[in-house]
């Protein structure tokens, strides 16, 4: 029974891989898309802040993607997850989180509430990578015989 879960995981993560796969190739495609458009349109070679935020924006979700799919392949190789490669990828996220905030979008004690939760989420994020660069920990068995 063992063996057919392994098997049905395998060809699970086989989907996921292609389908994540796609999805980088489609987010790549806008984001030289957009640099295009944001770099022909008057005034020609010079990006403004909101399209400089919004090619930010892509760019680091296109290398959330990459990361990702990274990590899927390394499970999918070694049944192992890099838990180092999964605290990046959550930093990433909320560095892009960062990046793209809007302060004109949320009025004032909302905006202060979520800044607060980011900067809690950045100090436990650096404060987990740093612990898990001090032990030496990279992977984490993932299997229910791997202890």
């Amino acid at each position: 029974m063992i063996e057919i879960v392994n098997k049905f995981e395998k060809i699970i993560y086989a989907v996921l891989m292609a389908l994540l796969m796609f999805v980088l190739v489609a987010s790549l495609v806008e984001l030289v898309w957009y640099i295009y458009q944001s770099l022909t349109n008057e005034p020609v070679y010079l990006l403004e802040s909101h399209e400089l935020i919004t090619v930010l924006g892509a760019f680091l979700l296109v290398l959330i993607g990459v990361e990702l799919l990274d990590t899927i392949k390394a499970y999918f190789r070694e049944n192992t997850i890099h838990v180092e490669i999964v605290v990046l990828l959550a930093i990433i996220a909320i560095a892009r989180k960062v990046i793209l905030l809007d302060p004109t979008s949320v009025s004032g004690i909302d905006f202060g509430i979520e800044l607060t939760g980011i900067g809690i989420a950045v100090v436990c994020l650096a404060a987990g990578f740093y612990l898990i660069k001090k032990a030496g920990i990279t992977v984490w068995p993932a299997g229910p015989d791997q202890k």
